[in-house]
């Protein structure tokens, strides 16, 4: 006999609806502070870098024209086209981001293509960690930065020996407050963002009045002969103009916390136009200063109100680097329930919101790496080269996903879909190019790729590890019908109470229990068999969450299906289990796990080293009783030696 239950009220999968007039203004609000703080800071760096940076231009009419004709184009085709309008089609129940659009492939679909698809995926997840790392150090430090020196001259002040030190107190501040969660500041994002791209749309249009000229860059042509009188220095210089789309990958990584509409409401209405004001704002400035603008971004800024500004915009990529911050956060969630990571520390700092959560052990690594990189560089401008390689790689990912989930999952015609696609590299590979560049130069890029390195070892690692531990099981175990046959002729001796053994399987017998009865010779009066299956959806539905099904011999078989997005609580599942008929008292219910000491000398095919990582990484990861919110005192871990 199977039954189902339905799991609580914040656990069912959102149906993906469209807000009304009353919620769609609202959400859109609160976009601005979480979606948009990357790609709203830009403005801070992204100028000054193309003029001022390693591969610098001459402030001249025709290189201010061609950089800024090339910001405007870069954002309405990579950000407006093909995030806005085509990525964001590719939903998985309301949710985006890669661990979404990689679910999105059909599983019976397989073969060398599928395998790519998914080793590129999970590498473009891995890139995003070097994104978060470097953009809080940038950001903050970039706002800092308007307090060392003379916007329009370059004259160092005497803040100036202070700059890396303010920056890394406020990143400190910043990591150490994540512990409370981000509802009760998040409150204050969606103001303190309109606040921020008002004045950005200001101070542009300030100087887009004094140089009217400057809306010539809104022609394509500009771009084009940009390339065609620079060469390969024209090439060199799209590393510097990605800075202006950095956090456009965002707009579809958060899709699901507020909806297609009011993401694509915030970009239109707020942030598209400020960005292009800026943007557009600071090239006049450079039109009329030239080669005497410092940092064009607070030259624009009167000089009375400088200060102002810089405490705004230390507010805002704040804000920014939070965003991303919790991006961490949710993406090593989908990657620990989807079996790529280890078990770790996840709290959860809200009881309305699932998504609000708290990972010390990513928290601190971050924290660490931020500080470290501001440390290391310390400018802007340093850490702009080390920028965007992490950012297009991931774009880039994408775009290639996408176009097999289109061929794949909806059947589009490769007439249709390749185009498309190839537009989109088109982009996405120009950028990634020019910023590859960076690594033979020597520049600091090779940080976000060998972050990135680092942790799609992990993942693979991990994955393979669980998989030959999982055969080496399997090969062991014995079919449940035998083992309650045989408890038919040979009763074990059964003592009150409730069992709970775990296994990774919903099938077989798990062989935490084999190994209870080898030693202990007994059984408990009722035997709960509970698996927690991680299933590619954000969220699982009510009726397919929680299954019963009564054996023999009062043992009970319970499996529990749960979304990337989702945290299984051992205890609440058994509770929701009693509507099915199973009850166990906690006073009375022990808990059943196995602890495996790896050995590195088996048979298995994977290399020495990855056995000797993934024993590590084994013997460090959380412990199942504190991930599954297991009660300590109620558990039993028995002790199981695997030759891997």
């Amino acid at each position: 006999m199977s039954l189902v239950a339905a799991p609580p009220a914040h656990d069912v999968a959102p149906a993906v609806t469209t807000p009304g007039p009353a919620r769609l203004w609202p959400l859109a609000l609160a976009a601005l502070g979480v979606v948009f703080g990357d790609i709203g800071t830009s403005p801070l760096y992204a100028v000054k870098e193309c003029f001022a940076g390693a591969h610098g231009l001459p402030v001249t009419r025709e290189n201010v024209l061609g950089i800024l004709s090339l910001f405007f184009w870069s954002l309405f085709m990579v950000v407006a086209v093909k995030y806005l309008v085509f990525i964001m089609r590719a939903d998985n129940r309301g949710e985006g981001g890669l661990f979404a659009l990689l679910a999105l492939i059909p599983r019976d679909v397989a073969g060398r293509l599928k395998t790519a698809v998914v080793l590129a995926a999970l590498f473009g997840a891995a890139l995003l960690y070097g994104d978060g790392i470097i953009t809080p150090a940038i950001s903050v430090l970039s706002a800092v930065e308007g307090l060392a020196a003379n916007p329009l001259t370059g004259e160092e002040t005497a803040m100036k020996p202070f700059v890396v030190i303010i920056t890394c107190v406020i990143l400190a501040a910043l990591f150490s407050v994540q512990r409370r969660g981000t509802s009760h500041i998040g409150r204050i994002f969606g103001p303190v963002m309109v606040v921020w791209f008002l004045a950005l749309s200001v101070l542009g249009l300030r100087w887009i009045f004094a140089a009217p000229e400057i809306l010539e860059a809104l022609n394509p042509v500009w771009a084009v002969r940009f390339f065609s009188t620079h060469g390969f220095h024209g090439f060199e210089l799209l590393g510097a103009v990605v800075l202006c789309i950095t956090g456009g990958e965002a707009l579809y990584a958060d899709m699901g916390h507020f909806g297609k509409r009011p993401i694509r409401a915030s970009w239109w209405s707020f942030v598209f136009p400020a960005l292009v004001l800026n943007y557009f704002g600071q090239g006049a400035l450079l039109l009329e200063h030239g080669e005497r603008v410092a940092n064009p971004f607070f030259a624009t800024v009167p000089e009375p109100l400088l200060y102002p500004m810089v405490g705004l915009a230390t507010v805002a990529t704040i804000i920014a680097s939070q965003a991303l911050i919790s991006g961490a956060y949710s993406l090593t969630r989908s990657a620990v329930q989807l079996g790529w990571f280890p078990r770790i520390t996840i709290v959860h700092t809200s009881r309305e919101h699932e998504g609000q959560i708290y990972v010390p052990e990513i928290n601190a690594a971050l924290a660490v790496a931020c500080i470290g990189l501001v440390l290391a560089y310390r400018e802007s401008s340093a850490l702009a080269s080390a920028y965007g390689i992490a950012v297009t790689g991931t774009m880039a990912i994408t775009s290639v996903v996408y176009g097999f989930v289109a061929v794949r999952a909806w059947k589009w015609e490769l007439w249709k879909a390749l185009p498309l696609v190839a537009l989109f590299l088109f982009f996405d590979l120009g950028f990634f190019s020019a910023n590859a560049v960076k690594l033979v130069e020597g520049m600091g890029a090779w940080f976000p790729v060998a972050a990135a390195a680092a942790v799609f070892s992990l993942m693979l690692t991990w994955k393979r590890g669980r998989a030959e531990l999982a055969r080496r099981f399997a090969s062991q175990a014995v079919p449940l019908e035998s083992l309650l046959a045989d408890f038919a002729a040979h009763p074990p001796h059964r003592v009150r109470g409730t069992a709970v053994f775990m296994s990774g399987s919903p099938q077989g017998t798990p062989p935490v229990l084999l190994h209870h009865l080898k030693h202990n010779q007994v059984l408990h009066r009722q035997v709960v068999l509970l698996s927690v299956v991680s299933v590619d959806v954000p969220l699982v539905p009510g009726d397919e969450a929680l299954s019963v099904e009564v054996l023999d011999h009062n043992f009970y078989r319970v499996v529990a299906r749960t979304g990337f997005m989702q945290t299984p609580n051992v205890p609440e599942l058994l509770v929701r289990a009693r509507a099915l008929g199973l009850v166990c008292e906690p006073s009375t219910t022990s808990y059943y796990l196995g602890r495996e000491s790896l050995l590195t000398t088996g048979p298995s095919r994977m290399m020495r080293w990855r056995k000797a990582l993934f024993a590590f990484v084994s013997k460090n990861a959380r412990p199942a009783t504190a991930y599954f919110g297991i009660p300590p005192g109620r558990v039993v871990e028995l002790g199981m030696q695997v030759d891997l």
